[in-house]
């Protein structure tokens, strides 16, 4: 079973965590990573885009010219595909782009993500935050101390609102509740940090 330093707000080591080699153990599972991902980034397309087919577009009511007796090919409609300013054939409309991938595939992605993680050296642990109040300056001051640079995720306890107000608004931090954690917001980064709290829950759900 691996271990984890765990530090206080002063990045100074005051313990240690005990993490499930079922969870934060495990040989990466690339496909199930990419599958969840693609699923997720898939749900959050708008899907708004639109054509007008030959019933919506303006105009063309009236028949252009008679059936017979013309030399031209008959037409009933000047809104007809192969008109210029006619509807088009096939197009795109408002739709869901999302697609469904299995709980047991999602969990497993979300454990490869974190044994990854943890094999790196780039899974860090915290005791808490303790802000007894929001305060994004004190927030900056506590990723300097733990030595965490670049795009990083933290996740905290559901109930731990100071740490979500005071983290929400620094550059290159994604603030998530431990509830809320999911593949893509735990993979996107360059590091991951858990307050004890959260990392004990999420690591029951995993289990």
């Amino acid at each position: 079973m691996a271990t984890v330093k765990v530090k206080d707000i002063s990045g100074k080591t005051v313990g240690s965590a005990e993490l499930a080699d079922g969870v934060f153990g495990i040989e990466p599972h690339a496909f199930a990573v990419h599958q969840v991902v693609r699923s997720q980034l898939a749900s959050r397309r708008a899907g708004a885009h639109s054509t007008k087919t030959r019933s919506e577009v303006r105009g063309g009511g009236r028949k252009p010219w008679r059936q017979k007796g013309t030399g031209r090919s008959r037409q009933g409609t000047i809104r007809a595909p192969q008109w210029k300013g006619g509807g088009v054939v096939f197009g795109p409309h408002p739709r869901s782009h999302g697609f469904s991938v299995p709980k047991k595939v999602i969990k497993l992605a979300m454990r490869s993500v974190l044994s990854a993680k943890t094999a790196e050296g780039v899974l860090h642990v915290i005791d808490g935050f303790d802000f007894e109040e929001p305060s994004t300056k004190r927030a900056a001051e506590v990723l300097v101390s733990l030595g965490i640079d670049g795009r990083v995720t933290v996740v905290v306890a559901d109930d731990d609102i100071n740490s979500i107000l005071s983290m929400r608004n620094l550059p290159k931090v994604r603030v998530i509740k431990a509830s809320e954690a999911n593949t893509y917001d735990l993979v996107d980064n360059t590091a991951v940090l858990f307050t004890q709290p959260a990392l004990n829950w999420l690591e029951g759900v995993l289990a």
